[in-house]
């Protein structure tokens, strides 16, 4: 395949990516409000992204995501959207320049680790569906510790005053409860869908071997 043909198909698959991102951001699937945050399935696009296409379509795709979280928080605003967006002000409490960070960096981060730990993986000699198991979930904690915690380093006191609740006990909340529905589904359906895609893309020649 020529290199001009396998690109072209690298952004047609990238396209269809964002387009089921953004699907899930204005559905009630993407976004499940439980309280003070959210469940999502918005992070599954991203990681399988990473997985597939590589680092940096990855990392566009968790920008997606982040725009979509971002954009949510600021038209759809909850008790704690300052903390996602900088344009918007609740209770007396405004987002800043760090609204934009947690909302964009933690998942441009996902998609590109997603990718990186997928590899590591297989070097070890481990299947593509252990690999894709192994990236998801693990990718999955690293994604909500680094959501929360930046929440809890610039945010902390506001996040508590508007929450009712410290950031702390957010983060054992979530890791205890919608985190590990997260990990679970991630870790399922991510080597689920790699499996199912791989006659496709060993003929697009995006496939590790």
């Amino acid at each position: 395949m020529s290199r001009s043909k396998k690109r072209i198909q690298q952004l047609t698959l990238a396209a269809f990516f964002v387009a089921i991102e953004v699907i899930m951001a204005v559905t009630p699937i993407g976004f499940i409000p439980v309280g003070a945050i959210n469940i999502t399935t918005m992070h599954l696009p991203v990681i399988l992204a990473g997985i597939v296409l590589g680092p940096i379509y990855g990392a566009m795709m968790g920008f997606v995501f982040g725009m979509t979280s971002m954009l949510r928080a600021t038209f759809i605003p909850g008790i704690t959207s300052f903390c996602f967006s900088p344009f918007i002000t609740v209770g007396g409490i405004s987002g800043n320049f760090w609204s934009a960070f947690i909302a964009l960096v933690p998942r441009m981060t996902l998609g590109c680790l997603s990718f990186y730990i997928y590899r590591a993986v297989r070097k070890l000699k481990k299947s593509r569906i252990t690999a894709a198991a192994v990236s998801a979930g693990l990718n999955t904690l690293i994604h909500t510790l680094f959501v929360m915690g930046s929440i809890w380093l610039f945010f902390g006191e506001a996040y508590a005053s508007a929450a009712g609740i410290g950031v702390g006990a957010v983060i054992v909340t979530v890791l205890t409860s919608n985190g590990i529905l997260e990990i679970l589904l991630a870790s399922i359906v991510i080597p689920a869908l790699v499996k199912a895609l791989k006659p496709a893309m060993e003929r697009m020649g995006f496939y590790d071997k």
